[in-house]
């Protein structure tokens, strides 16, 4: 096991380490596979309070366990005696760097559940949210082989809705082969795999016949003009993942997408994403609340939104072996909140 880097700040202490995610099936998606995730696991401290968080970086972030541990090293708390100095806090967290939002969202979650712990409730009963509206969460089925596509789907049975993975030739394979299994509603996650939007568009319309509720970062993110042309001719909504990272990105997408997936670690954590559902939302457009391959650690903490998203995707934690907290639930197919304080975990 990776030994702890300690740091010391008065009022705060802090302590990460890496860790590795084992995947239950090999992951595969338009443009990787993987059978492993590398994270970093963060604990802060205040008054003999432990906050976790985490940071999950997979391939296209960019981040590493060593950047993130190179940033984490370089944060220094002295200067501030309360966690309730959030604002502050995560305002010098982030001038930090430009980038580095993993790094960043590990320490804003830990912050937001010492700040539950200490008042004694979960996030979502701070913010106000009624855990009852969260929507059901898709399961991931990531590109693969026909017997593997089957057995992925039967593990799914208790799922409402099922994420497909295309962005490859073997698209309608994939979706022929669910549908021998299953009727279940289908969301489609291209992971901007299409380059053609004429083709992209006759794709959708066979996709709709097949119940596929919405269409997620179908073409590479540069192309803006294609894509807010098959947006318009769209019978499906279209979702921007890999084009929306953070909050100034939203007013750009407006007419290009119908909606934005928000996920922690791409936007530096649970801070900024509670702001992005509010200008999204403000701009008419739809929410979806994403992960990465993640513990219930972070998936817990992004579950803590999950009342204010129209369509959640929260299945990091499932996709994984060894995980090592206990947290956020799928019951039958639906995200149940723990009301432990903070994000709701515990260490197993």
């Amino acid at each position: 096991m990776a030994t702890w880097t300690e740091q010391n700040f008065g009022s705060f202490k802090m302590r990460f380490r890496p860790y590795s995610l084992t995947m239950r099936h090999t992951f595969t998606v338009a443009s990787y596979s993987r059978n492993s995730t590398p994270v970093i696991l963060l604990e802060l401290e205040y008054d003999e309070i432990i906050g976790y968080g985490e940071a999950s970086m997979p391939p296209y972030l960019g981040e590493s366990q060593e950047s993130v541990s190179r940033f984490l090293s370089r944060i220094d708390l002295s200067a501030f005696n309360s966690p309730f100095q959030t604002e502050e806090i995560l305002k010098y967290i982030d001038s930090l760097s430009p980038k580095d939002t993993a790094a960043k969202a590990a320490v804003d979650i830990a912050l937001h559940d010492i700040i539950g712990k200490i008042i004694n409730q979960p996030l979502y009963a701070i913010w106000g949210l009624n855990p009852r509206k969260i929507p059901s969460t898709s399961f991931t089925i990531g590109i693969d082989k026909e017997n593997k596509i089957i057995q992925k789907v039967k593990e799914a049975k208790d799922f409402k809705i099922l994420k497909v993975k295309l962005g490859l030739e073997t698209d309608r394979m994939m979706v022929e082969t669910i549908r021998k299994v299953t009727d279940t509603p289908l969301c489609a996650d291209i992971n901007q795999g299409w380059k053609d939007k004429h083709e992209a568009l006759d794709m959708i319309f066979w996709l709709k016949e097949q119940d596929v509720q919405f269409i997620e970062q179908p073409m590479p993110k540069e192309n803006i003009d294609e894509m807010a042309w098959l947006t318009e001719k769209s019978p499906l909504p279209t979702i921007a993942d890999e084009a929306c990272q953070r909050i100034n990105d939203i007013a750009d997408l407006k007419g290009v997408y119908s909606g934005i997936n928000i996920k922690l670690m791409k936007c530096t954590g649970m801070r900024e994403a509670k702001k992005m559902v509010d200008v999204a939302k403000a701009l008419g457009m739809k929410v979806m609340l994403g992960c990465m391959t993640e513990t219930s650690c972070a998936i817990s903490a992004a579950a803590q939104l999950a009342p204010l998203a129209d369509w959640v995707d929260l299945d990091g934690s499932l996709l994984i072996s060894n995980d090592i907290y206990e947290g956020m639930k799928i019951v039958n197919g639906k995200c149940k909140l723990s009301d432990r304080p903070g994000i709701g975990i515990s260490k197993i």
